[in-house]
């Protein structure tokens, strides 16, 4: 009987300790309601997707690099590259008279393709040449923070199409309370009238190629051979697994999400700027870690590193509320990531 008490508080604990982010996000939360006025509300949960969904894509894309063993620390001014490549490129097309929705769609598409450039050339570097990534990617942040100074000469960019900031700023849903819904368009509706917003269209472009990579990485060989190469890079190697090619693939996804990133900005904040995911870069490579990935490869997924975004999305977003000076944030980021590394360190069994 003592056995078997012993074994279901063992295997509580463990399952407690698996889901430790989970649980941890939760009291988070429950802390800045109960402590800050107006925090749990609807409005709020979707600031904090809305303000984080840089940060998401930006850990996705380290993720993937993070699983074979590496590490981008290039894909803050990838963002800011695609920032002023994509809306420049806006005032170009918007400029010689092309739709503005013709405008916002092909620049987004150019902006993509180009955007992959750093991420192959990062890839060629550590797989081909055996640059270590860190040397790697470092060289290549230099390059896109110098290149997209030198396309914005100092000068913002101005006089993007106003359909950009309405379709970034906008929601995937409106409800009109007895009145009914609309989709990605906020009704017209008279002075006074609520009109309830649900999801911020920035949120749901984001998720949607975050869940098809997280498909990839999980259920494709491809996903499988990448966690291989983090595991074992010689095993990989010995079982056929083409690893060069995988791990250019694997920079250029990164690239891809960084991109992907730098237009959502262009879309929320109709700018420009080179230096606009600076900040986010530390923040993504902390969700990594707070959601389980090890460094030195291996392991990781997609969702338990969105967990860990919203945890420091939600701290970020509380501590504003409360008046707290920013740098508080990155000292309790700095405690979230050590007590993560105690956790993996001396609880072997509550690795995921």
């Amino acid at each position: 009987m003592n056995t078997l008490v012993a074994q279901r508080k063992r295997n509580a604990l463990g399952t407690i300790g698996r889901n430790w982010v989970l649980v941890f996000l939760a009291l988070e939360f429950g802390y800045f309601a109960v402590l800050t006025r107006g925090f749990a509300s609807l409005h709020i949960v979707q600031m904090i997707l809305f303000y984080g969904t840089e940060v998401f894509l930006l850990a996705t894309a380290e993720l993937f690099v993070i699983i074979t063993g590496g590490i981008d620390l290039s894909v803050g001014y990838v963002l800011g590259f695609a920032t002023v490549i994509s809306s420049k490129l806006m005032v170009v097309f918007a400029s010689r008279g092309l739709s503005p929705l013709g405008a916002i769609v092909t620049s987004i598409l150019i902006t993509l393709c180009i955007g992959l450039i750093p991420g192959f050339v990062n890839g060629v570097l550590v797989a081909k040449l055996r640059v270590p990534p860190f040397i790697a990617t470092f060289s290549m942040l230099g390059v896109c923070q110098g290149v997209s100074e030198l396309l914005m000469q100092g000068i913002p960019a101005k006089n993007l199409p106003p359909l950009a900031g309405t379709i970034g700023n906008g929601h995937f849903l409106y409800i009109v309370p007895g009145s009914g819904i609309s989709f990605m368009q906020r009704p017209d509706v008279a002075r006074g009238v609520r009109v309830i917003e649900i999801i911020p269209n920035a949120v749901v472009f984001a998720l949607i190629f975050i869940a098809i990579f997280a498909f990839i990485l999980t259920k494709t060989r491809f996903g499988q051979h990448i966690y291989a190469i983090g595991g074992n890079i010689d095993a990989a190697s010995r079982a056929g697994i083409d690893v060069k090619k995988h791990i250019i693939g694997v920079y250029m996804i990164s690239s891809f999400f960084a991109s992907l990133a730098g237009i959502i900005y262009v879309m929320k904040y109709i700018t420009g700027k080179a230096d606009a995911g600076a900040a986010s870069l530390l923040d993504a490579i902390a969700a990594v870690v707070i959601g389980g990935a090890s460094m030195f490869g291996g392991s990781g997924t997609v969702w338990r590193t969105i967990l860990g975004c919203l945890v420091i999305a939600t701290l970020e977003t509380g501590l504003r509320m409360r008046g707290t000076p920013t740098f508080d944030k990155y000292i309790l980021v700095g405690v979230i990531l050590i007590f993560t590394v105690v956790i993996e360190r001396f609880f072997p069994d509550f690795k995921r």
